[in-house]
């Protein structure tokens, strides 16, 4: 994972776009990772861990009636995570990580069911994942995805 993040890193300082984060069961790991790359500073605006679904609404601006349709584990929640949170960081890129790492099922999803919102620029696209594994496994896969993602839209653009 260490080796596609400082990719990640190196790409967005090369190219100037700004990113942020909104993070849910990856608990901050993705802001954690992304940071520990030299020179981010100048790119990368900060993470907002939303665990609790309250947080979500309260202060990311999900709105209820998405989370009470969908539930907090879907596409639908990922999408408004990353575009709420481009809005709030006032970034060029965001990316959202919503899903269930476990122990058990939630809302009726198994565990592995994740989803990763990317606000880029002006496109906003929604991944949908099942992963195996721990919550750690699941974790740094999530975060791997979503770099990963993240650097293609970046190739595509230049």
């Amino acid at each position: 994972m260490e080796a596609i993040i400082k990719e990640l890193g190196n790409n967005l300082i090369a190219h100037h776009y700004s990113l942020s984060s909104t993070e849910s069961f990856t608990v901050g790991h993705f802001a954690s990772a992304i940071g520990l790359v030299p020179g981010i500073s100048a790119i990368y605006r900060g993470s907002l861990v939303s665990y609790q679904t309250r947080i979500k609404h309260d202060v990311l601006h999900v709105h209820q009636n998405t989370i009470d349709q969908y539930g907090v584990v879907s596409a639908e929640v990922a999408h408004a995570m990353c575009t709420n949170g481009q809005m709030l960081f006032d970034s060029d890129i965001c990316i959202s990580f919503t899903g269930n790492a476990g122990p058990s099922a939630m809302e009726g999803k198994p565990v592995g069911l994740i989803y990763i919102g990317i606000a880029f620029f002006d496109e906003v696209s929604t991944y949908e994942y099942h992963l195996n594994g721990t919550r750690e496994e699941i974790v740094h896969q999530a975060i791997k995805i979503g770099a990963q993602e993240i650097l293609k839209k970046i190739h595509e653009k230049s």
